[in-house]
C-alpha cells in the first residue's frame, strides 16, 4: 500500500468505482477540462486517478482533444493507500459566512474521513431546508476538490447539516474544551471512530453538554480559539495522533 502523492504526477482525478480503474481511461467533464484546459497537460504527464474508496492507479497522459476529453493509459497496477488504525470524523458548529467551506476544505487536506456540520444552541447561521441542502452540496464539492488537490484516494463523507443532539450516544465522542486531554493521552475509541465536537462562537450551552454525554475532553491549548480555528486545530492533532506512535492501541 502507498499514497498517490509517493507518485511525481502533475495531477490527480477521481472515477466512480474501483472497476472504472481500467488500463485505459478517457477523463472528460469538470475532470477533462481541469486537466486540458486549466492545468494544460501534455502527453507524456503523468496522472493519478483514484475511486474515491481508497484505491488509485498511476496513468501517463496519451491524447488530450479538442472536446475536453483526455485519454490516459495506465503505467503501473491498482494500489490502495494505507488504512488507518481508527477513523476520524469532526463534528462542527455551522458558522457564518464562508467559514464552514474552509472547515471542510482544510479537514479534507487532513485526512478527516467523515465531516459533520451541526447546528447548536449559539449557532447565529440557521439556514432554511432549500438553503441547508444547497450548502452541503456545495461542501461535497469543495471536498472532492480538495481531495484532488491533495491527493487523497479516499473522499471524505461530508454530512448534510443537522442537529448537534443528534450526535449523543456515539461510543468515541470527543469534545474540544480547554483543561481536557492531550490528544497523544487519547486511546484507541471503542468502535474504531473518534467523533470530535467543536463548538460555535461562544461555546456550547451547558444543557447540550450535558446531553453529549458520556464523552472525553479533548485540549486544544491555552488560547480561545475562533471556532474554524478550533476545528482545523482538532482535526490536525488528531490526524498525527492516529498515524503516530501508539495511534492505533490505548495508552
Amino acid at each position: 500500500m502507498s499514497w498517490p502523492a509517493d507518485v511525481p504526477a502533475s495531477a490527480h482525478v477521481f472515477v466512480d468505482s474501483t472497476g472504472a480503474l481500467t488500463e485505459a481511461l478517457e477523463v472528460g467533464g469538470e475532470d477533462g477540462h481541469h486537466l486540458g484546459r486549466v492545468l494544460r497537460l501534455r502527453v507524456g504527464e503523468t496522472v493519478t486517478v483514484a475511486d474515491g474508496s481508497g484505491a488509485w492507479r498511476p496513468y501517463r497522459v496519451s491524447a488530450v482533444a479538442s472536446d475536453q476529453i483526455v485519454r490516459l493509459d495506465a503505467i503501473g497496477t491498482v494500489d490502495h493507500e494505507p488504512v488507518p488504525p481508527w477513523r476520524l470524523a469532526v463534528a462542527f458548529a455551522l458558522t457564518k459566512g464562508d467559514k464552514p467551506e474552509l472547515v471542510v476544505q482544510k479537514l479534507t487536506e487532513l485526512g478527516v474521513d467523515r465531516i459533520v456540520p451541526v447546528l447548536a444552541e449559539r449557532s447565529v447561521s440557521r439556514p432554511d431546508p432549500a438553503r441547508a441542502d444547497a450548502m452541503a452540496e456545495r461542501w461535497r464539492r469543495i471536498a472532492r476538490e480538495a481531495a484532488r488537490q491533495c491527493r487523497r484516494a479516499t473522499l471524505p463523507a461530508v454530512a448534510g447539516l443537522g442537529p448537534l443532539a443528534a450526535l449523543a450516544g456515539h461510543p468515541g465522542l470527543v469534545v474540544a474544551e480547554r483543561g481536557g486531554q492531550s490528544a497523544e493521552s487519547l486511546g484507541r475509541p471503542p468502535n474504531d471512530e473518534v467523533l470530535v465536537v467543536i463548538g460555535p462562537e461562544g461555546g456550547l450551552a451547558d444543557p447540550e453538554v450535558e446531553a453529549l454525554k458520556p464523552w472525553v475532553r479533548l485540549d486544544l491549548g491555552p488560547h480561545i480559539l475562533r471556532a474554524e480555528t478550533a476545528a482545523l486545530a482538532a482535526g490536525a492533532f488528531l490526524a498525527v495522533r492516529r498515524l503516530g506512535p501508539g495511534g492505533g492501541s490505548p495508552t
